[in-house]
């Protein structure tokens, strides 16, 4: 039962997730850095702590007295998985939301899954699984074809994107994606797919923080038998601190490089309606993170959570993509293989998530 709640939540996540970007497509009359970063600010900036509060009153007390190097490494990630961020909402405007989570997603997954064991054997560092562990293990093997078949998929997702340039005018593209571009999407989308696994290292360099609520919490529920669900929260405050400070720049270098800032009080765009559309894209991203924490609690297990995680998300931003016709037009051919893509990868992160239970 408490597996099939942690997929259930999960799933939820997953549909924040692949769905946040909808609303920004209800914003007129602003620029993309504008209304990047209105929604950035309910996303790493108000929504995190006042879910705290709401979920582990002692949260501040928590962070306060964690140790400097906790604290640190847990912004780096988050400083890390900001340009990831940052990146994905390229992503989107040149790739669109099929096309675009495929192909970040799965290399989000691929590279989850295989940096941090490298890192490990170059660095020695004991007590973790190791690259040279994964080789020599039948676990390990199960993960790394997964991550095969993630990069196939993605392969394939990619030709799917050339099909798709190659078969349809210019206008048609760009009647679903308006900034359609493939070459700056990929490069765009494989970047930021790799960069954004330190969401993932930045949970697991926090863990201490999380182990801290869990305790407290026990100590309140002395007779529950399970783990906090809220125990994750804690961990956002610092973690999307360096996701604000990656945007925050960006957005400020792009509002005053393109001579944006009057966006903010723009009387001529319907300044309430795109704050509320902002605020509402950025309470959904952040909601996919709440459920994930939630997820993880019930499952026990952050890699194959992660892995689930990413599953959910772009099976839901396909489904977006094709509602809002990104591949109208197209030969049955490249429907086709996009479908094969997408399929490839969700098989890619089964197979993953499969060999990381095998090994826990």
């Amino acid at each position: 039962m408490q597996a099939l709640f942690g997929i259930i939540y999960h799933f939820i996540g997953g549909v924040a997730s692949g769905s946040f970007y909808i609303p920004y497509k209800k914003v007129k009359g602003w620029s993309w850095e504008t209304y990047w970063l209105v929604g950035g600010l309910f996303s790493w900036l108000i929504i995190p702590p006042i879910v705290a509060w709401l979920t582990i009153p002692q949260f501040t007390d928590i962070i306060a007295n964690a140790a400097f190097s906790t604290l640190f490494w847990i912004f780096f990630w988050g400083l890390l998985w900001g340009i990831g961020g940052l990146m994905y909402g390229l992503g989107m405007r040149y790739l669109g939301m099929s096309l675009g989570n495929s192909v970040l997603l799965g290399f989000t997954s691929a590279f989850g899954s295989l940096a941090p064991p490298i890192y490990y054997d170059l660095a020695g560092i004991e007590g973790k699984v190791t690259f040279t562990q994964l080789v020599q293990s039948t676990w390990g093997n199960v993960v790394l074809l997964g991550v095969v078949l993630c990069l196939v998929g993605i392969y394939i997702c990619g030709k799917a994107g050339f099909l798709k340039e190659k078969e349809l005018p210019e206008e048609k593209k760009k009647d679903s994606v308006k900034e359609f571009n493939l070459k700056k999407g990929l490069i765009v989308c494989i970047v930021s797919g790799i960069l954004s696994a330190g969401f993932n290292y930045g949970i697991e360099a926090g863990a201490a923080l999380a182990d801290s609520a869990n305790e407290i919490w026990k100590a309140a529920n002395p007779d529950a038998g399970v783990n906090f669900l809220f125990r994750n929260n804690v961990i956002y405050v610092v973690l999307l601190w360096g996701g604000l400070s990656t945007n925050l720049v960006w957005c400020l270098i792009l509002n005053l490089r393109n001579k944006t800032f009057g966006d903010y009080t723009n009387t001529k765009a319907p300044l309430r309606k795109n704050y509320l559309f902002c605020a509402i894209a950025g309470t959904t991203w952040f909601m996919q993170y709440l459920f994930y924490g939630m997820g993880e609690s019930k499952l026990g297990n952050g890699a194959s959570s992660w892995i689930l995680h990413m599953a959910f998300i772009i099976l839901v931003a396909n489904f977006w993509g094709f509602a809002l016709k990104e591949w109208s037009g197209v030969s049955r051919k490249t429907r086709r293989t996009i479908m094969l893509g997408i399929g490839m990868i969700i098989l890619a992160v089964i197979v993953v998530g499969y060999g990381n239970s095998l090994h826990n």
